[in-house]
C-alpha cells in the first residue's frame, strides 16, 4: 500500500526518544505523524534513520483511526513495488485490494493479506463500493518484508488468510493472534521466505505477557492503551526494540494492544525508493523505468495509476 500507498518514503529525521536506563531495550522509536489528506492519519514507525529494519521488517505504518464521510473513502491508485512482500492487517475497517495477476479480495479486521512483489506487482487498495456510500472507519497496519537476495526476483503472488486461520492463544486476561511467521510453537499459514514473526495481542488491564527469545531481532509496538516493562511506563505510539536474548514480561497498565514483530537479521543492506525495495541499486533504477515505461501489466478494474515520483 505504501502508506507507503504509492508515497515516496523517508527515514523520520527526529531523534528517538531518550530511552531510560532499561536492560529490556536497545531502543525507543516514536514514530513521526502525518495527515494525507482528508484527516487520514499516518504514523511512521519504519524505516527510523538509525534503525532502518527489525528483523526483516523494513517498513511499517501505523494508519488510522480515520472517519471517511459518506461519499468519500481510501484511494490508493495502482502502484507496483519489486523486492518485498506486504503484511496488510486491519484494526477496523474494510480495504478492497486489486493486483494485476487479477486477485480482488476484502480485507476485514482479523484477516492478513499477504503479497509477495518479487520481481514485480502493481495493486491497487480502495474502500468498497458499498462502505463509500455509506461512510466508514479505517485503521490498522501495513509491513513490508524485505526478500532475501535468494528471492527478490521470485515470482510474484497474492494469498488472502482469513481471522479463523489465524492461530489465536488466549488465557490469563490476554488474547495473542499470529499474524505471519512463528512463535512459541505457533505457526501462521502465509508462505514465508525468511525467519519472521507477527502477532496482534490484547492485554487486559494487569494482564502480562512473555515475550520469548526465539527470534534473534524483536520489536514491540504498542498500538493502544499502556504497558510496563523494565519498570519502566510506554504509551501508544511507540517502538520499543527489545535487546537479544532475553525473554522480557509486558504488562498492561491499562487495557492494551500491541503488535509484535522481528525476526532474522537482514542478509545485507537494502536500498529503499518510493515503493521498491531491493539489495541492488541498479534494479531499482530498472524498476523506475519499468514504471516510467508501462511495462507492468495493468490492474484489471483499474483505469487510473499513481506516476513515478519526480
Amino acid at each position: 500500500m505504501a502508506m507507503g500507498m504509492g508515497m515516496s518514503w523517508q527515514p523520520t529525521q527526529e531523534p528517538e526518544a531518550e530511552a531510560p536506563p532499561n536492560a529490556a531495550l536497545e531502543m525507543l522509536i516514536l514514530p513521526r505523524q502525518r495527515d494525507l489528506g482528508d484527516g487520514f492519519m499516518v504514523r511512521r514507525v519504519l524505516p527510523f534513520a538509525k534503525r532502518r529494519s527489525v528483523g526483516p521488517f523494513v517498513f511499517f505504518d501505523h494508519f488510522g483511526p480515520t472517519d471517511f464521510a459518506a461519499g468519500t473513502g481510501l484511494d490508493v491508485r495502482p502502484h507496483p513495488h519489486i523486492g518485498l512482500a506486504t503484511l496488510t492487517y486491519l484494526l477496523e475497517g474494510e480495504i478492497l485490494h486489486r493486483d494485476n495477476l487479477g486477485s480482488v479480495q476484502p480485507i476485514r479486521p482479523g484477516a492478513v493479506n499477504w503479497m509477495v512483489a518479487g520481481r514485480g506487482i502493481a495493486h491497487s487498495e480502495r474502500t468498497p463500493p458499498a462502505l463509500r456510500q455509506a461512510g466508514s472507519r479505517l485503521s490498522g497496519v501495513q509491513l513490508w518484508v524485505a526478500l532475501p537476495k535468494a528471492h527478490e526476483e521470485t515470482a510474484p503472488s497474492f494469498t488472502h488468510h482469513p481471522a479463523e486461520a489465524l492461530p489465536v492463544a488466549a488465557e490469563g486476561g490476554r488474547r495473542l493472534r499470529l499474524i505471519a511467521g512463528t512463535l512459541d510453537g505457533m505457526a501462521a499459514p502465509a508462505t514465508l521466505f525468511t525467519a519472521l514473526f507477527c502477532a496482534d495481542a490484547a492485554l487486559e488491564a494487569g494482564a502480562s505477557l512473555k515475550v520469548s527469545e526465539e527470534h534473534a531481532e524483536r520489536g514491540l509496538y504498542v498500538l493502544s492503551g499502556a504497558i510496563e516493562l523494565g519498570g519502566e511506563r510506554f504509551d501508544a505510539g511507540r517502538l520499543l526494540v527489545l535487546n537479544p536474548g532475553r525473554v522480557e514480561r509486558v504488562t498492561a497498565v491499562a487495557p492494551a494492544r500491541l503488535l509484535l514483530l522481528g525476526g532474522a537479521p537482514l542478509d545485507g543492506p537494502r536500498h529503499i525508493w518510493w515503493n521498491f525495495v531491493s539489495s541492488s541499486s541498479a534494479r531499482i533504477e530498472q524498476a523506475k523505468r519499468d514504471w516510467r515505461e508501462g511495462r507492468y501489466p495493468p490492474v484489471p478494474g483499474e483505469s487510473d495509476f499513481i506516476p513515478l515520483p519526480a
